[in-house]
């Protein structure tokens, strides 16, 4: 780290973006029916002034949106400027504030494309900042103490809320409404924040950040990858439909282990990959391994699997792929690195 850590403390950057950490509501009880995204980058910052004995804290306002309106373009903005900002000996870490909805992509998405092994933590909250019990207070005070420790470098991105670190690769929220709704289901938390300290006890084994191949420094777009969904009766009108729209790659959240339905959605798929659409097979379980020429004879349709990626994290790796290679077997080994 460039910036020394001694008798200082770390100067780590806050960037945000909106949600529901930026939120408010009508009463200090409502918890449910707030507008995210109405509090900007100073309010919340002085709102912990703790903080400042903790890090040298500078807040710059990227966007301002509820995360359920993310989106490409929003992606690579703060990326680039992420990037920008880690470059500079006078950062040692950022924290990036983010509606809950899609902390899981962002951080994933960041955790493909950031080139420094400094620390990245997103952070956000479950109830607004104008609740009783707000929790927006004390995840942004330890996100930024993360962020600013040693112990976080290397790790790759971190999502950080209720005292509970996990790897963003991982990661999922699996509750609409509680404040300890992000698990990494199976796998496990990286570690705790417990007594102002971060405490890690593993860490990924998957590619990520500064080891990472994707580079997104020249890009304005990515390309189109849609996502269709498994279930019982399922037609091939979804897939057909993106096909039209212009998909470069399908993610089948297929049921089981992304088994695909015949006779309709297993030719509407082969279709697709006769006109370049590169198919990938996930699974909407949530958990395990998508098992290659398991429920679908992957090499004879040339199709990827996702490994134990979900379907929203797989659209995004599948994405970045396609701004290399269409070769199907680079981007399967891409799936099975990163």
């Amino acid at each position: 780290m460039a910036n020394a850590r001694g008798p200082g403390l770390p100067n780590v950057m806050v960037l945000a973006t909106g949600g529901t950490i930026a939120g408010s509501g009508a009463s200090s009880t409502t918890v449910v029916g707030y507008t995210a995204a109405t509090v900007g980058i100073e309010t919340l910052l002085n709102a912990v002034p703790e903080l400042k004995t903790v890090a040298n804290v500078k807040g710059e306002q990227v966007f301002q949106i509820a995360s359920e309106n993310m989106n490409n373009d929003y992606w690579l903005k703060l990326a680039k400027r992420v990037n920008t900002l880690l470059a500079q000996d006078d950062v040692d870490g950022i924290v990036i504030t983010h509606g809950t909805d899609t902390i899981e992509e962002t951080s994933y998405f960041l955790n493909l494309v950031v080139k420094s092994k400094k620390p990245v933590v997103v952070v956000g909250a479950m109830r607004p900042s104008t609740a009783i019990s707000a929790d927006g207070p004390i995840n942004l005070f330890n996100a930024v103490i993360l962020a600013g420790s040693e112990e976080a470098v290397g790790k790759g991105v971190l999502v950080a809320l209720n005292d509970q670190i996990n790897a963003a690769r991982d990661v999922t929220k699996n509750n609409t409404s509680t404040a300890d709704t992000f698990r990494t289901p199976e796998l496990g938390f990286l570690g705790y924040m417990q007594g102002n300290k971060p405490y890690f006890y593993r860490q990924s084994t998957r590619r990520h950040t500064a080891d990472s191949e994707f580079d997104v420094s020249n890009l304005d777009v990515l390309p189109q990858v849609d996502i269709v969904y498994g279930y019982a009766n399922m037609n091939r009108v979804a897939i057909d439909a993106f096909v039209a729209a212009g998909a470069k790659g399908i993610v089948h959240a297929g049921v089981g282990d992304g088994s695909l339905a015949r006779p309709a959605v297993e030719p509407a798929l082969d279709d697709a990959r006769k006109k370049g659409v590169v198919i990938l097979r996930s699974s909407r379980v949530g958990n395990g391994i998508v098992a290659r020429n398991g429920e679908a004879k992957d090499d004879e349709h040339d199709f990827v699997v996702s490994d134990t990626l979900n379907p929203q994290k797989a659209r995004i790796l599948l994405m970045l792929a396609l701004t290399k290679t269409t070769d199907t077997k680079d981007i399967q080994r891409m799936f099975f690195a990163y």
